[in-house]
């Protein structure tokens, strides 16, 4: 992380702070990053701007509100340790607090033949990464779910459901942190040997001694407010989903086996806590940070994507793939196929539409996806730069560690 000086609001050393450490972003990371904050250092003043009227409005609370289990990630890698152990995590934290939740496994299916030793390697980086897995024949398949077809498959019993936004809510109150809605931030002053001034679009200004940037979609924007290069864009992909009619064809989670070179999973079907099964996400370009539909364009966040080299090496690199993603966004029958290859019975009259989400992926110079969840420090100041899925499974940890180092700032700072 590069640091550069940049004048916008004044720190003066004869203003008093507002708080300790200033969070910006109110979905679950933020708000568990506040909720760490205060359970490992009691005192600490902490205060969280969130640009909407409330907290979780975008990637928290737009997911399937699946409890990752942890299979999928690299041994060892932030995603592996952070989901397995925030699995565990999360669902005491809903009992604890009487939240909506169910450990209701799932199933990952291998429906064409080269998926086989894809499903295999899953079996393998399940067991390394500490997860208890079991394989299933064809005819095995059908114990849990009647409707489902495939040549194999594995269940995954960890593997959960649970109200994410609910979540978000109790990190919140718990936290004891100050939390200002409707605070968009529009200017950061970060000064080294001072602290950081934040003015909101309402003319407001919070000073603290330690920002924390857990601005979702617009991480990498906040991380260029406060001057620092993050070196990575985030390019916004658009998850689509639907409801099925017909819900009584799925008892819990079903998954086809993900394509290794993706960070994306696939289309699945989800019976979430209020009993419905959830369809999707497919993963599309959206043209814009919140394009939640092909309707929503912001001309300078679609040229801010486009004019990033990584935009178009991945564009080169996995045209293919984009191409089936888009053709199933642009026709139900399209997205009916894929849902048809797990599970037969789905007709496409069975597919109701339903809110989309934006997943926020971090792309590098050269094109790479950032696979990994992305912390980076600067001079007062500590940025996540890439936590999608699995990060509201994963948010307890990741707060912690957000936590971490941001006390440790701090208190060099002092």
């Amino acid at each position: 992380m590069h640091y550069r000086s940049r004048e916008v609001e004044q720190v003066r050393p004869e203003i008093g702070y507002d708080c300790d450490v200033l969070v910006i972003g109110g979905g679950i990371v933020g708000l568990s990053t506040a909720y760490a904050i205060t359970r490992a250092a009691p005192g600490t003043r902490v205060t969280v701007l969130e640009k909407e009227p409330g907290p979780a409005r975008h990637q928290t609370g737009r997911n399937s509100g699946v409890i990752h289990s942890g299979i999928y990630y690299r041994p060892g890698s932030l995603k592996a340790r952070y989901a397995v152990r925030g699995a565990a995590e999360m669902v005491k934290f809903c009992a604890e607090y009487g939240i909506a939740h169910a450990v209701t496994g799932k199933l990952i299916v291998a429906t064409e033949r080269e998926e086989l030793p894809r499903l295999h390697a899953l079996v393998q980086r399940g067991r390394e990464n500490g997860i208890a897995v079991r394989e299933l024949g064809a005819a095995q398949i059908a114990e849990y779910e009647p409707e489902v077809r495939g040549l194999a498959a594995i269940h995954v019993g960890s593997t959960g459901i649970c109200d994410f936004v609910a979540v978000a809510r109790q990190l919140a109150h718990a936290s004891g942190a100050e939390i200002r809605y409707g605070a968009r931030v529009v200017r950061v002053d970060r000064r080294p040997e001072r602290g950081v001034a934040v003015r909101t679009a309402g003319g407001d200004v919070v000073r603290g001694r330690v920002l924390v940037n857990c601005a979702g979609l617009f991480c990498d924007e906040v991380a260029r407010l406060t001057g620092d290069e993050p070196e990575v864009r985030i390019v916004p992909f658009r998850g689509e989903y639907y409801e099925l009619a017909r819900p009584e064809l799925v008892r819990g989670l079903v998954y086809p086996v993900p394509d290794p070179a993706f960070p994306f999973l696939g289309v699945h079907l989800t019976r979430g806590i209020d009993s419905g099964v959830h369809i999707g996400p497919n993963a599309v370009p959206a043209l814009a940070r919140e394009g939640y539909g092909w309707g929503v364009v912001r001309p300078r966040e679609l040229a801010g994507t486009l004019s990033w080299p990584g935009s178009w090496r991945i564009a080169r690199r996995h045209w293919r793939y984009g191409a089936g993603e888009l053709r199933r966004s642009l026709s139900r029958g399209a997205f009916t196929e894929a849902v048809r290859r797990l599970v037969p019975a789905v007709r496409e009259e069975d597919l109701v539409p339903a809110a989309a989400g934006v997943r926020a992926q971090a792309v590098l110079r050269d094109g790479t996806l950032v696979d990994d969840f992305l912390i980076r420090e600067g001079a007062r100041a500590v940025h996540v730069l890439n936590a999608p899925s699995p990060a509201a499974t994963a948010s307890l940890p990741i707060g912690r560690e957000v936590a971490r180092r941001a006390l440790a700032v701090l208190a060099s700072s002092e």
